[in-house]
């Protein structure tokens, strides 16, 4: 059986003057198709970074990304395909310059949208999103990268660095987080931790919010400390990233969703492993898994 091909991409929506949500569809020349924006993995890239990547080269549109919509499935003429599709909402509509790939761009209302799409599996995504909450805010619950065993460092705990896998880890965190249009990113003040997101917040223009509260070696003393931090990030308005250490998270996320009807059983993080909460305010209404970036 031969390997699928990979691809992604998301379904951009807008709200009308009329307070409607509209969707873009784009117009291929190439197979005469109404569809949703999306492309193949490059190499070494991640699906979500993907998406993100397809969006801006098909229609210029610079997005935010909300909740995982899921996958499909489908034989196209180069093989067996597999898709992944998230939501984005629109930041900023660029001009558009009809191409030989992308020709014309669409807005139409949600519930006329499945009458202009082509492909039956377009349909199933816009059902997905269709059914379930879409104007959510993210609060990212991220592993730091790897970093030098304990076995191997002599000095303190909280002082450790990343090993040579981390530091790349750390350089491809960017690709993967910018598509959420982040106005926070907080970190423990381990050095593993504030070496992960230094170089993101950096490029993204953000002051890095350093606290020990969210260290593993203050979370053994005083767990509530830590839950309370976690708590406090719930009620940002804007999107938030949190960098800490893989004790920790799974255990924020339980008590976090304690009174949740999403599943937030504790799960193990792997370094440069994240857990993506979508929220309505202090709701969780869907959590995605994001793996660390491939280097």
């Amino acid at each position: 059986m031969s390997k699928s091909i990979l691809a992604a991409g998301a379904l951009v929506w807008r709200k009308s003057e009329k307070k409607k949500i509209e969707l873009a569809i784009i117009h291929r020349p190439k197979y005469d198709d109404w569809t949703i924006p999306k492309g193949k993995v490059e190499s070494n890239e991640s699906l979500i970074a993907c998406a993100y990547r397809e969006v801006i080269e098909e229609t210029s549109i610079e997005t935010e990304f909300g909740r995982y919509l899921g996958e499909v499935n489908y034989q196209s003429l180069e093989g067996p395909k597999q898709v992944s599709f998230w939501s984005a909402q629109v930041l900023k509509e660029n001009s558009f310059t009809p191409n030989s790939e992308v020709d014309q761009i669409k807005w139409v209302e949600v519930s006329k949208a499945a009458k202009l799409l082509s492909l039956d599996t377009d349909k199933v995504i816009l059902n997905k999103f269709i059914k379930s909450e879409y104007d959510t805010k993210p609060l990212i619950l991220l592993r730091h990268a790897k970093a030098i065993s304990r076995d191997e460092w002599q000095g303190d705990d909280d002082d450790r660095p990343l090993d040579a896998l981390g530091q790349a880890q750390a350089k491809r965190l960017l690709s993967i987080y910018q598509v959420f249009n982040l106005g926070q990113i907080h970190t423990s003040d381990a050095i593993r931790c504030y070496d992960t997101v230094e170089p993101m917040a950096k490029s993204l223009g953000l002051k890095l919010e350093v606290s020990s509260k969210v260290s593993e070696s203050s979370f053994k003393k005083d767990k509530d400390a830590a839950f309370d931090y976690a708590k406090d990030l719930m009620k940002a308005d804007n999107r938030v990233l949190l960098c800490s250490h893989n004790p920790i998270l799974p255990k924020m996320l339980n008590k976090l969703g304690k009174n949740s009807d999403v599943d937030t059983d504790e799960e193990k993080l792997s370094p440069a492993d994240a857990l993506v909460i979508h929220r309505i305010g202090k709701e969780i209404i869907q959590i995605d898994r994001i793996d660390a970036p491939t280097t």
